[in-house]
């Protein structure tokens, strides 16, 4: 599948069920790499505007360049209060925007879906001679029986899980991108309770399961509910996340 339109029969789901990012990114930042609200930022693969919105909150002037029509009218929908939102056709590769044109250089979740040899190309082209880029990852920890049993169900209805799943957010593939540039590494913790309505639509929202629509979504929706009514407490379950962010300078 062309990975630009991997998401758009799951914008909807995207947008209500996937998780936020900790607010603590945004002061860490500014002790960090000096970010203030005069800094124009790049959210890279934008989706529906969960990472843009972070920024957004701060006063930053944010381009949300994201190639996939559905995710990117979800973004647009729920940044549409923000004036200071600017909503980008493109790509990491070809982001169209110009030269020299932005401060903070942001990829998200999106990021294992870039070709990194041009993607870095792009990302020099468009930086500021000072500029940073930061990607960040959310990633669910397996230290709980009810998140094992999560992970089985995704390694079972999922395609190409081992590929496109957890290994995606490994430490080679993402510090690879800034060789030789150094990078800082920092995380942070958080847990999150979760509905059965919201856990329903966040396994929804991920690309490699089922669609609703598809023959293998009922048996996969049979094992969530058993799941669910194995764990849960007082209608939740609940998942440990880390998030973790890689910082570099764009031009070292």
């Amino acid at each position: 599948m062309n990975n630009t339109k991997r998401f758009s029969n799951r914008a909807e789901n995207y947008a209500r069920y996937r998780p936020g990012y900790p607010a603590g990114i945004i002061p860490y930042l500014q002790n960090s790499i000096q970010l203030n609200s005069s800094k124009m930022v790049a959210d890279i693969g934008a989706g529906t505007g969960i990472s843009s919105a972070l920024f957004l909150k701060e006063g930053n002037t944010v381009y949300g360049v994201e190639p996939n029509d559905a995710m990117r009218e979800k973004a647009e929908l729920f940044l549409q209060h923000y004036p200071h939102f600017h909503s980008v056709r493109g790509t990491a590769e070809a982001t169209h925007l110009p030269d020299s044109s932005v401060d903070l250089i942001l990829a998200g979740q999106s990021f294992h879906w870039f070709n990194q040899e041009a993607t870095k190309v792009e990302f020099k082209r468009i930086a500021k001679p000072d500029a940073y880029i930061v990607i960040m990852w959310n990633v669910r920890e397996l230290n709980t029986d009810f998140a094992k049993a999560y992970e089985h169900l995704l390694a079972t209805y999922g395609r190409d899980y081992s590929a496109d799943g957890r290994d995606v957010a490994s430490e080679h593939k993402t510090t690879s991108f800034f060789y030789p540039c150094a990078f800082e590494k920092v995380t942070f913790s958080r847990k999150e309770e979760l509905s059965y309505e919201v856990l329903k639509g966040r396994l929804l929202s991920t690309s490699f399961v089922p669609a609703e629509d598809e023959e293998d979504c009922m048996p996969m929706m049979a094992t969530l509910d058993d799941i669910f009514d194995r764990y849960q407490e007082d209608g939740k379950v609940s998942f440990d996340y880390t998030t973790t962010l890689y910082i570099a300078r764009a031009h070292c």
